[in-house]
């Protein structure tokens, strides 16, 4: 069976922009598995995202508070993931940064918001943590790939950073000067579950993204070619839009991602007031949760950026996974408070269980 080696390789030389990882002590070599290819051989990693129009093949995180990690590749070849053991913690173990009564509390603060006229909508998330047996998420992105099942999967071994994603959503992905991205807001065990204010919350963050693509897009060129349209997933159901432009001359990565960042389905509207709140209402940061997972192929100027939701990522020996919901003037906060158990239930079960 295909293996990644555990010993990183003399990379080549340094790139201009970029910082050479040759040196760089590591518990096993670095790789990404992501768009269904499978990227090894590490050259550079650099924060610039201005690498990301140059030349090459990169994996890129993006935490929510915006710190970038772009991480270039050598050899990238269409794989499916190796496999690799996971041991993960009993359910049990898992802890919250919100627990029940607070994220209610918190619902209950934004609806207040709302009647202020301060925000529309804001998407409010709890962090869960757990120990991590295994200091390796390799093997729970396999077990994600095979009991939950993603568009966006990857799993990521860079510097200073791991991630296991199952995500759903589209961010952003370009393919020259066209750049798209897919919001979603709506969600349910079935399209049953599905509420007036669920498609009226999907509509709102369209209007948003429209906003965001429109600082960096041609006049004009901003279309929505799906709204709410329905979207079945692993357990769940989703309403998807889909908002298209054409990148206006002169602009790239960097003035696409600052137009955009952070996604706006996951912040809410207006976004610099919604920020604001869920700042004051969340007490640990999201880090990757939120922020972006995916790849950028600079040569062919085409690339698919995730939001990071349905993720894992290991810090300081725990293991960390986010989960959220938007919030509107009519959200119900029991339900709200349920929604984010939903989206939770399927991947914890997943990352908890014990090899047989």
């Amino acid at each position: 069976m295909d293996t990644i080696p555990v010993t990183a390789p003399t990379p080549p030389g340094r790139s201009a922009g970029c910082r050479s990882t040759h040196g760089d002590r590591q518990t096993g070599v670095m790789f990404a598995h992501v768009g269904g290819m499978l990227a090894t051989g590490l050259t550079d990693v650099t924060s610039d995202l201005a690498a990301l129009d140059s030349e090459g093949f990169w994996a890129v995180v993006l935490t929510y508070e915006g710190k970038a990690t772009c991480a270039r590749f050598s050899t990238v070849r269409e794989a499916p993931l190796p496999y690799a053991p996971w041991e993960g913690p009993p359910r049990a173990a898992w802890s919250t940064s919100l627990d029940e009564s607070a994220y209610v509390s918190g619902v209950e603060t934004i609806r207040s918001a709302i009647a202020d006229g301060t925000v529309y909508q804001a998407n409010l998330c709890r962090v869960l943590t757990a120990p991590l047996p295994r200091p390796d998420l390799h093997g729970l992105g396999y077990a994600l790939a095979r009991g939950n099942p993603a568009p966006y999967a990857a799993v990521m071994r860079l510097p200073g950073i791991q991630i296991a994603s199952a995500s759903p959503e589209l961010y952003l992905s370009r393919d020259g000067d066209i750049v798209e991205s897919k919001p979603i807001k709506g969600t349910g065990r079935t399209p049953d579950d599905l509420l007036p204010k669920d498609r009226a919350e999907n509509v709102m963050i369209v209007d948003l993204v429209r906003n965001d693509l429109g600082r960096v897009a041609e006049t004009g060129s901003v279309s929505v070619p799906a709204l709410c349209a329905l979207e079945e997933h692993p357990g769940l159901v989703h309403l998807v839009s889909t908002v298209r432009a054409r990148l206006r001359p002169g602009a790239g990565w960097p003035e696409l991602i600052e137009a955009t960042f952070p996604p706006g389905s996951v912040t809410g509207a207006p976004k610099s007031s919604a920020l604001t709140l869920l700042d004051e209402l969340e007490p640990q940061p999201r880090g990757p949760y939120c922020g972006a997972v995916g790849w950028v192929d600079a040569d062919s100027r085409r690339g698919a950026l995730a939001v990071g939701i349905r993720t894992f990522w290991a810090e300081d020996d725990l293991l960390k996974f986010g989960t959220g919901a938007g919030i509107t003037w009519h959200s119900d906060p029991q339900r709200e408070w349920r929604e984010t158990e939903l989206k939770a239930a399927r991947l914890l079960e997943v990352a908890s269980r014990w090899p047989k």
